[in-house]
């Protein structure tokens, strides 16, 4: 059973424009003591998506490209009133909070439309990514709250014709697509969303390839690093990114 409360405290999101992004609430809020629950490993990370918003109805208050954050709780032991009242608390700027069980969690994610879920449990993100939703790993290393660091995986870029064709293949090309068109909105420098390609095998001429196939989406990066075959655990303990795009669920601790 699927049990769905709209945030009422906030402004609801256009359906139709807005990048819908689920967390699970295991990842926002840790257990603590009291009426309100301690913040998580993914706490920067929504404090982050808000920042763009707001970023972005600074430059056009009529603006509908918005980020439209919904929790989702599939622990029983996690009480709905203890996660509405915490996410009121801080302040956090989410749409909806959804209840169901493990067993209905595609369901649910796909009833709400939601185009990216994040999740600290691999096996919980696999099972999601394998029925077609674009899934990631949250990392255990604590991201920053003041930008949001999104990496992209070149490697799924410039291999399109593996067999058998990852689910959320699709759903990983039209997502990136529309973080590029929100990604235009802002300049150069000071940009609340920040995007870096990583190409782990192959030279340059990869890293190439894939940033020309990442252009023809619309989507330019703010950095590219072509690691040719070195791990990314030095690169990804630098840069910090709050998740890692592929075709598949991809580890952030390398």
């Amino acid at each position: 059973m699927v049990s769905t409360v709209q945030n009422t405290d906030v402004k609801q999101k256009d359906a139709d424009r807005a990048l819908v992004v689920a967390v699970t609430t295991r990842a926002v809020f840790d257990a603590a003591a009291g009426d309100v629950y301690g913040m998580g490993v993914a706490f920067p990370l929504l404090q982050s998506l808000q920042k763009v918003n707001e970023r972005l109805l600074e430059k056009n208050p009529a603006e509908s490209l918005l980020f439209d954050v919904v929790l989702i709780a599939t622990d029983s032991q996690q009480q709905s009133s203890r996660i509405i009242s915490s996410t009121s608390h801080y302040g956090l700027e989410v749409g909806r909070f959804c209840f169901s069980s493990r067993e209905d969690l595609v369901e649910t994610l796909v009833v709400n439309n939601v185009q990216l879920f994040l999740s600290t449990d691999r096996d919980e993100a696999l099972q999601v990514s394998q029925k077609g939703v674009l899934s990631a790993l949250l990392g255990r290393q604590e991201a920053p709250s003041e930008s949001l660091r999104v990496m992209l995986c070149g490697d799924a870029i410039v291999r399109p014709d593996c067999d058998p064709v990852p689910a959320s293949r699709g759903a990983a090309q039209s997502f990136s697509a529309r973080l590029g068109e929100m990604r235009g909105r802002f300049g150069v420098s000071g940009s609340p969303l920040s995007i870096v390609l990583v190409t782990s095998s192959g030279g340059s001429k990869s890293c190439g390839v894939a940033l020309q196939t990442l252009r023809s989406r619309g989507l330019s990066v703010d950095e590219a690093y072509c690691l040719a075959g070195a791990p990314r655990g030095p690169i990804l303990s630098l840069l910090r990114p709050h998740f890692l795009l592929g075709d598949g669920v991809i580890d952030l601790e390398d």
